[in-house]
């Protein structure tokens, strides 16, 4: 019995037991009895528990409670239950002839079977008579924290010239100009400020998928559905290397923040690192079972994540180029990743849901649900604001800590086009992240910055406490 007690019940045995009212008329004092240990109260004193906490159980039948204790529910607004054991106001003294229950017999008189509680069950003792109970209260239920109040943004730019749909979009470090890639199989190069056309580079032989611009050397980085993976001297203007290996369209692209490689991704359902100098393929990720749609590096660890068509998300290893963690939570295809500037979370987009996780071992942070439609781009800021562009032309706005939705926008599109043309295929932030820039199946490029005029009271937060969502760390 003492084996059970101390497996079964050890976390929940030594608690605080609270003794009688020592106000009552008659009163002699209280006698408890714990083995060979007694502990008197006398009347006059002020002490108001007797604390048991120290001292072990006695190896005898289990607790000494009488034939009158009664089992109460604890009023509580939280989900875990605990058991409160309420001693009646006429006992007055332990008797020594009444035959002391178990914890077992305790669990069966309150209609409990032993096995159905968890052994960290709480239990507390309380008076019925008055107002104090033991401070092993239940735990706090979870909370929603309020939203951050973000300025609503609103559409100030709208630049066209590209011929077709326009599918990725980058920002230049020194933030003087940005590039586009579009169907039409250009790369155009403009003016942040003014919108307009700086350059065109032509090279691709189909819709070009990637662009970015590298932060270490003037050059430029570009890949498309024609397999070809492209690295552009911007102070020649011409290509310069080739990176030769890809078997299908390649769909996304990356640089690593620290080290000269560039990470493509591909419908051929591999990922391959490439070394920018040497044009050498240093490593194929491969382990997807269908196109890889995303690709994202940073410095630390995990240094590539890609999402995939196969609905999974991978976490690799860079040095020895295999998997570290996959991610399986996605019931659709990943077509979107991005990392958050400044903490070590990063989040996925599917039709699904937006899905936050913490790094480095992608443990699920929280779902951001109410972006029903094929979720092809994210993008998020330092101030916490989560954009995600969609097939349908729809762009969401969310609070990135609490995932509370605060502006929807579906931009019209340009005349001329159809309605069904309306999708975003890509979008980013300016490096002074004062600028939303969105790449629109309706060939234009849509530039977004926050609304000046609008405050907390023109624009309040619609919040509603009542949702709870449950972080996992």
């Amino acid at each position: 019995m003492a084996v059970k007690l101390r497996t079964e019940y050890g976390s929940v045995l030594h608690m605080p037991v609270l003794k009688e009212c020592a106000r009552e008329k008659g009163s002699h004092g209280i006698v408890e009895s714990y083995g060979h240990k007694q502990y008197l109260q006398n009347p006059g004193e002020d002490n108001d528990y007797l604390i048991t906490g120290t001292h072990p159980y006695p190896p005898g039948p289990g607790v000494a409670l009488t034939a009158d204790t009664k089992i109460q529910r604890m009023p509580s607004e939280s989900a875990s239950q605990s058991l409160a054991v309420a001693l009646p106001p006429s006992q007055s003294k332990i008797e020594s002839n009444r035959t002391a229950a178990s914890v077992g017999d305790i669990y069966r008189h309150a209609g409990i079977s032993e096995r159905s509680q968890p052994p960290g069950l709480t239990m507390a003792m309380m008076e019925t008579g008055g107002n104090k109970n033991s401070a092993l209260m239940a735990k706090k239920a979870p909370t929603m924290p309020k939203p951050q109040w973000h300025p609503p943004w609103k559409l100030y730019r709208v630049i066209s010239g590209h011929l077709g749909w326009v599918r990725c979009i980058a920002v230049e470090p020194g933030n003087q100009w940005f590039v586009t890639g579009s169907a039409d199989r250009t790369i155009k190069i403009w003016d942040l400020a003014s919108g307009k056309l700086k350059l065109s580079l032509t090279g691709h032989i189909s819709t070009v998928r990637g662009v970015i611009v590298s932060a270490r050397s003037p050059y430029l980085f570009s890949c498309g559905e024609d397999k070809q993976v492209k690295c552009w001297d911007l102070e020649y203007n011409k290509v310069i290397r080739h990176y030769h290996g890809h078997l299908s369209a390649v769909y996304g692209l990356d640089l690593h923040p620290t080290i000269d490689v560039l990470v493509t991704c591909s419908r051929d359902s591999t990922a391959r690192i490439w070394d920018v100098r040497t044009k050498a393929s240093v490593h194929t990720l491969s382990g997807h079972t269908n196109a890889v749609a995303t690709v994202k590096c940073q410095a630390a660890e995990p240094q590539i994540i890609t999402g995939s068509h196969d609905t999974t998300i991978r976490l690799w290893d860079l040095v020895a180029g295999k998997t570290r963690v996959t991610l399986t939570n996605h019931k659709k295809s990943v077509r979107a990743v991005v990392l958050h500037p400044r903490q070590y979370t990063f989040a996925s987009g599917s039709p699904d849901n937006i899905k936050q996780w913490k790094f480095p071992d992608g443990n699920f942070i929280q779902n951001l649900s109410g972006h029903s439609a094929i979720i092809n781009t994210l993008a998020v800021n330092s101030d916490g604001v989560l954009v995600s562009g969609a097939d349908n032309g729809t762009m969401h706005l969310w609070d990135w800590r609490t995932g509370y939705n605060f502006q929807r926008v579906h931009a019209a599109v340009q005349p001329g086009s159809l309605d069904s043309e309306s999708g975003i295929f890509a979008c980013g932030f300016d490096q002074s992240e004062s600028r939303l820039l969105t790449a629109e199946a309706d060939k234009t490029i849509k530039v977004y910055k926050e609304d000046d005029s609008a405050t907390e009271e023109t624009h309040p937060v619609s919040w509603k406490p009542e949702i709870i969502k449950r972080k996992r760390f």
